[in-house]
């Protein structure tokens, strides 16, 4: 066991990272090999991931054991899922979709051993307005889900997303405070504050106490996929020294997408080395 003088980078790697073809247990084993701590499952809109919310308990139990066969345990879930099905839609098909997502999902945590579910920030699609009412709907639907994810000793954490509700960690924050429970909190992707142009340090600070884990990926203006580390705007040093002076000191997601034509494990390995070497560099973590 790691004793608390270990001061090694918690990293973990996004699932999309990884080309999809590839089974669990080659997808674990080569993070494992590319030295991350763990690996983040994702739950989007598609109908294949969609379908695992449906997963029977042999199979659930199954992707468990891989893991801790391979001693890369899936902490985190990025339910994404909610772009597509928004909690907060004035369209009650979509919300109710959202809904039933939501319980799914936090039913397949537990069984999964996942300690963290990332709840996008969106009330409303990218395609509808946001309202006084659509965030009621959404503070409504979030209250519940919180408390079944109590009841199972599962965290939800808001994303900040691309829509201009909930672009800034003050945003999302607002919902953090209105239902205050401990099983709330926020899971900020800096480079999304970044690619919005805001102030990623203030912002950072106005979530202090609050955050449980971080999305760590690089961005330019409106565009936040696909864009190498060191190729990008997000200020690393300034970030982790910001995460520093807070005191923060859990798990960071490198967030990064497969592309078919190159060395997918290369470029995982590669991408853990630049941060672990940003992260080293002021002596963080």
């Amino acid at each position: 066991m790691n004793g608390f003088g270990n001061n090694k980078p918690f990293l973990g790697l996004y699932e999309k990272a990884l080309p999809e073809n590839l089974g669990w247990e080659e997808k674990l084993s080569l993070a494992r090999q590319a030295g991350y701590s763990f690996m983040e499952l994702s739950i989007d809109g598609s109908d294949e991931r969609l379908e695992r919310l449906k997963w029977d308990k042999i199979k659930r139990r199954k992707l468990r054991e891989i893991a801790e066969d391979i001693e890369i345990p899936l902490l985190t879930m990025c339910l994404s899922a909610h772009r597509k099905f928004p909690l907060g839609s004035a369209h009650k098909e979509l919300c109710n979709k959202g809904i039933k997502i939501m319980e799914d999902a936090i039913w397949l945590a537990f069984n999964l051993g996942i300690r963290i579910v990332q709840v996008a920030g969106y009330d409303v699609s990218i395609d509808e307005i946001s309202t006084d009412k659509t965030k009621e709907t959404y503070l409504n639907n979030l209250r519940k889900s919180v408390e079944l994810a109590s009841k199972l000793g599962i965290v939800l954490a808001i994303e900040n997303v691309d829509i201009p509700s909930a672009i800034s960690i003050e945003q999302i924050m607002y919902f953090v405070n209105k239902i205050k429970s401990p099983w709330l909190q926020i899971y900020p992707d800096i480079g999304n504050l970044s690619a919005m142009k805001l102030d990623v340090l203030k912002e950072l600070k106005l979530g202090e106490n609050h955050i449980v884990a971080l999305h760590i990926k690089d961005t330019v203006e409106n565009v936040v996929r696909r864009i190498p580390y060191g190729e990008g705007n997000v200020d690393f040093i300034s970030t982790f020294k910001a995460l520093k002076k807070i005191n923060f000191h859990g798990p960071l997601l490198l967030e990064m997408w497969a592309d078919g034509s190159k060395d997918n494990l290369s470029i995982i390995m590669n991408a853990k080395d630049w941060i672990s070497e940003k992260i080293n560099q002021i002596g963080y973590l």
